[in-house]
């Protein structure tokens, strides 16, 4: 009888292993795919001004042609200012690597957001409270969860330092 109620006991106690190990192999694999979008979104972008050939001004005469190459370009750099305000102007104000590697994926490099919310105009203890409920589940956002695991401490105290001026760097920037 005590050989059954025993073999009963390490049945359950397998059964119950056996369901958590899928539980953490179901975690571990989002984590994975978290971890492979995030390296897939580590995109380079370099912007160049790009030049107008000559050629391709099709014009009568000289002053004609000089004339339709300065529109040319006028509509290029407005196309490229464009596109640096819709990005974030990565001078805009400078920030640290840590931010860099963790936040600005998600956040912008200026903190404006682009998948992530707008930091801006945060404190720093609200940040903080955000960012260690994200760390420890009690927020649910598995990338911001994945991001924050292996960050001590201080590493959190740094960030929401730094994203709390941004306001103040934002508005210098814009003031200049």
């Amino acid at each position: 009888m005590i050989r059954h109620v025993i073999a009963a006991i390490a049945t359950i106690l397998a059964l119950w292993a056996s369901y958590h190990m899928y539980a953490l192999d179901k975690q571990v694999h989002k984590l994975q795919e978290i971890h492979r979008v995030i390296k897939a979104s580590e995109i380079k972008v370099h912007l160049q001004k790009p030049t107008i050939i000559k050629e391709d001004v099709q014009a009568d005469n000289k002053a004609a042609a000089e004339k339709q190459l300065k529109s040319k370009n006028k509509e290029l750099d407005d196309k490229l200012q464009a596109l640096r305000n819709k990005a974030g102007n990565a001078a805009a104000f400078k920030v640290s690597k840590l931010y860099k590697q963790n936040c600005s994926s998600c956040h912008g490099v200026n903190g404006r957001g682009i998948i992530g919310p707008n930091l801006v105009g945060k404190s720093k203890e609200f940040i903080i409270k955000q960012l260690k409920d994200f760390k420890s589940g009690k927020r649910r956002n598995y990338v911001m969860y994945g991001l924050l695991q292996k960050m001590d401490d201080e590493k959190l105290n740094k960030l929401a330092t730094e994203i709390s001026t941004f306001k103040e760097k934002w508005d210098k920037y814009n003031n200049q």
